[in-house]
């Protein structure tokens, strides 16, 4: 845990397709902006305030939305070894502690210098055919490789460390982060790993007449999926719009060298007390955002 100096410069990221959360996020940079902290709003994809976050202008990013929102302006944070710092405007938040009606509250403790930061491992997942790699992304949640629109199985084989470890039948098999464990892995039944684990997860969804546990394996983990399925398969990176993949392309997967930095305000030890308070809500939808 680690408190960054005084803020001098934030900047409001919005949801781009909700108008009430650009009027917030520029509402938010005018109360940050008046209590002595120059603030700058904009929609999550835009493309002139991006830039300048890539610039290094802003010493701290706000994220307004959901979970969704969070790992979208993770993609963009870490790269950049910028804090983020979400509020909640969506109905779920396993990652969020702000919620919507306490911002001004949590924002007099982040003036005040009263916060720290959570480092959460991220993973590299990338997209190899035969010896040409298609595609690199960073990993905040989970790497899954699943079927596509064809409802069949897929057949993956899978090395640990260059070595065969075994092949799953399954609809899909996922590769997640600590942070990723209380996502899709968790919906499969997987285990919850605390936020400051350093492991990689592997888990299979609905396995047949396959390894059907999860496996908590080493940081300097390599995983190797193969598809050896004849049939469609698809790589998704954190609900990201799906990749395609051919018979014997190979997703390889491994800790990331960037980190997510959440600002929190809690303990490390309320993660177990929100996780367990969210989970009682029992959404019956997880919020888009």
């Amino acid at each position: 845990m680690n408190a960054l100096p005084t803020l001098s410069h934030i900047a409001v990221l919005s949801h781009p397709n909700v108008d009430a959360e650009g009027a917030r996020a520029a509402e938010i940079a005018a109360y940050l902006t008046a209590h002595g902290c120059p603030a700058a709003s904009g929609a999550l994809y835009d493309d002139a305030l991006r830039g300048r976050i890539q610039q290094g202008e802003f010493q701290l990013i706000i994220s307004l939305g959901g979970d969704g929102t969070v790992l979208r302006a993770g993609h963009l944070c870490a790269p950049n070894n910028m804090p983020l710092l979400p509020i909640n405007l969506g109905h779920f938040g396993f990652l969020i502690e702000v919620r919507r009606e306490n911002w001004q509250a949590a924002l007099d403790q982040l003036l005040a210098g009263d916060y720290w930061v959570e480092d959460r491992l991220m993973l590299q997942a990338q997209h190899w055919r035969a010896q040409k790699q298609l595609g690199c992304w960073e990993v905040v949640n989970e790497a899954v490789v699943g079927r596509g629109r064809a409802v069949r199985p897929v057949h993956l084989a899978v090395r640990l460390d260059g070595e065969n470890l075994t092949t799953y039948v399954a609809d899909a098999l996922i590769a997640a982060t600590p942070t990723g464990s209380t996502a899709y892995a968790l919906a499969a039944g997987g285990p919850v790993l605390p936020p400051a684990l350093r492991n990689i997860l592997l888990m299979p969804v609905a396995p047949h007449l396959s390894m059907d546990r999860g496996l908590v394996l080493a940081e300097g983990a390599t995983l190797s999926l193969e598809v050896i399925s004849d049939h469609q398969a698809v790589l998704s990176v954190d609900g990201q719009p799906p990749v395609d993949l051919m018979q014997h392309d190979r997703v390889v997967v491994t800790v990331s060298q960037n980190v997510l930095r959440l600002v929190r305000f809690q303990p490390p030890g309320a993660f177990y007390r929100n996780l367990i308070a969210l989970m009682d809500q029992n959404p019956a939808v997880e919020e888009a955002n």
